[in-house]
């Protein structure tokens, strides 16, 4: 299995989009990015740790690929949104690719150059592309929310 981490804004809402698809063989909701070791939610919501909410992938490369991945993660959120997806606001809801290797980080370069290539934004794409960091696990209540929950509000889904 392989790794992938993405923000995208709102996590329950990126987990739900993500699990609809095969190849994903487990989702992990949580924050990256930020100066605050094993943040809580309490204090990322504030944005003032620096962190993103972002979702961790595993994959099983042979029937998805990378590639797919970041496409989907275009198709889920508008990328070109800074620090915001819909009625959520804050740095902590930005548009990121979080990279582990030279080879994500390629990938995900170039399908933002395709991507805007294709003109279906109206606005450039804002995603960062970043190194991931440590990924902390966000709490137990967060993991699979949409399905415990049912729908919420969330700019994604």
């Amino acid at each position: 299995m392989a790794t992938a981490i993405f923000g995208a804004g709102c996590f329950w809402g990126v987990e739900a989009f993500f699990e609809k698809f095969e190849g994903i063989t487990a989702t992990r909701v949580g924050y990256i990015g930020g100066d605050l070791e094993n943040p809580s939610y309490e204090q990322v919501k504030t944005g003032g740790t620096g962190h993103a909410e972002a979702i961790r992938l595993e994959y099983d490369p042979s029937v998805i690929t990378y590639a797919e991945l970041v496409n989907i993660f275009f198709e889920a959120h508008d990328p070109t949104s800074r620090n915001r997806q819909g009625i959520d606001v804050g740095h902590q809801y930005r548009s990121a690719i979080f990279y582990s290797d030279a080879s994500q980080k390629y990938i995900a370069e170039e399908k933002i150059k395709e991507w805007e290539t294709k003109g279906i934004f109206k606005r450039p794409i804002v995603t960062e592309v970043v190194e991931a960091t440590p990924f902390y696990e966000a709490e137990e209540y967060h993991q699979k929310y949409l399905q415990k929950n049912g729908s919420v509000a969330c700019g994604i889904g």
